[in-house]
């Protein structure tokens, strides 16, 4: 038997650029070859790009280019760039890096093995783009690069909102949802593989099911999930706020497998910033759901993401946001400074900011939420959680979350003597804080004195 080619493989972007990344892993793998994290002992190298700002194409870049030092001085003999950054910049992208081989847009994951096992020869040159035809593939049999215990739900691609300052719809297209039954097997076969946490992403997941028929909605869909054996968590990500109604509100109060956690990305609140933006969501209108969130779930974590500095933004706009942040108390926040996308509509609107002047917001903004971050952890303290196990770190600590915590993007609770075993799901009681992470002890070894 001739031995299998190997393959290295570099993933960037969020998680559902990493969905994409597991399923082509999978089709790499029934191809029969190996997957290799040393990118000096590859054949052949796949980096799955993202291209949504202008940090992250220079990230991209950067890998693409240590891909190549390995094809000169290397036995890598194939070098494959797939994704956003192909979609979006695939001119460019030929003409600054001529040693890639093959590009694939992002609906042509499934081309991935051809690309790699084609001889060279009969290999298609230039870039693959062309939309895959049909609705969206769903994401089965994945080789999957999170931790057993967690997985990505992805429930549709692309977006409909049309943000002036969002390349997104540009490159994964307009929104297409999955039907829940696909939703549903492939939660089936996640779970079976060890999930006891589903995170709902797309990027717009509160849009879910309007491209389908009136009955299908995500409210819909988290009842169903949350009827599935053998899940204990579902988490929802990327809430957009303009279609967060009052059925969804009910859904995730009432299905007790829901965490009480909704990520929602704001960008921010003054309504003329908003109305530049294109958001179609008013002040009003988010400080309504905010409280009704609240109200109706006191326990409930918010996380948001908020933008500074967009074309326009004055003192008073930035205070309002700043003001809005210490009022509302978020649990957790990103922010980051507007990136000047050519493509978008917002690219050529009048008053753009001097970095310097973005920066500064970002830092202030910053700062503010760290201020009501440390505060909340240290309320924290004396209060028993059960958390799920993610990681050992050394022989006497291990790495956790509770329902509150959201993988990748939230701090951690620190778990300190921990059992031998632990199992996937831990009772503890926090002792104090480390920076944004709780510092906790399991329940069993304190003694309640």
């Amino acid at each position: 038997m001739p031995d299998p080619i190997v393959v290295g493989f570099i993933s960037l972007g969020c998680a559902k650029n990493l969905v994409d990344s597991e399923v082509m892993l999978a089709r790499l793998a029934e191809a029969g070859c190996a997957v290799t994290a040393d990118l000096a002992d590859a054949d052949a190298i796949v980096v799955n790009t993202c291209g949504f700002l202008d940090a992250a194409r220079q990230e991209a870049l950067e890998a693409i280019r240590q891909a190549v030092d390995c094809k000169r001085t290397g036995r890598c003999r194939r070098l494959v760039v797939v994704g956003c950054l192909v979609q979006r910049d695939r001119d460019a992208l030929r003409r600054a890096v001529p040693e890639i081989d093959v590009l694939l847009g992002v609906d042509r994951r499934e081309e991935v093995v051809d690309a790699v096992l084609t001889p060279k020869k009969k290999l298609r040159k230039g870039a693959i783009l062309e939309p895959a035809a049909g609705p969206m593939p769903p994401d089965v049999a994945r080789l999957r690069l999170t931790p057993r215990h967690y997985a990505y739900l992805r429930i549709a691609e692309g977006c409909d909102q049309h943000c002036t300052f969002c390349t997104i719809p540009m490159i994964r297209g307009p929104m297409r949802s999955k039907p829940p039954q696909v939703v549903l097997d492939e939660a089936r076969e996640l779970i079976a593989d060890g999930v006891v946490e589903l995170n709902v992403i797309a990027q717009d997941t509160t849009a879910y099911g309007q491209d389908l028929d009136a009955e299908t909605n995500l409210a819909a869909l988290l009842r169903q999930l949350n009827r599935l054996d053998g899940l204990e968590w579902i988490r929802l990500m990327y809430a957009y706020p303009r279609h967060f109604d009052d059925d969804l509100i009910d859904a995730v109060a009432a299905s007790e497998k829901v965490v009480k956690y909704v990520d929602m990305p704001l960008q921010h609140v003054s309504d003329g910033v908003l109305k530049r933006m294109g958001r179609r969501v008013g002040r009003a209108q988010i400080e309504t759901l905010l409280g009704t969130l609240r109200d109706r779930m006191p326990e409930i974590a918010l996380r948001t993401t908020l933008m500074v500095g967009f074309p326009g933004e004055t003192q008073a706009e930035f205070d309002e946001l700043l003001d809005f942040v210490k009022v509302v108390r978020f649990d957790a926040l990103g922010a980051f400074a507007y990136s000047r996308e050519p493509e978008t509509a917002s690219a050529r609107l009048s008053h753009h900011l001097p970095d310097d002047i973005k920066d500064e917001r970002l830092d202030a903004l910053m700062r503010t939420q760290q201020a009501i971050a440390f505060a909340k952890a240290d309320a924290t303290i004396g209060r028993r959680l059960r958390v799920l196990v993610e990681d050992f770190e050394g022989d006497d600590r291990l790495i956790a979350r509770h329902a509150g915590q959201a993988p990748e993007v939230d701090s951690v609770v620190i778990v300190q003597h921990p059992p031998d075993d632990p199992g996937p799901f831990l009772e503890v009681e926090c002792r104090s804080r480390e920076g944004y992470d709780l510092i906790a002890e399991p329940v069993a070894g304190i003694l309640d004195l």
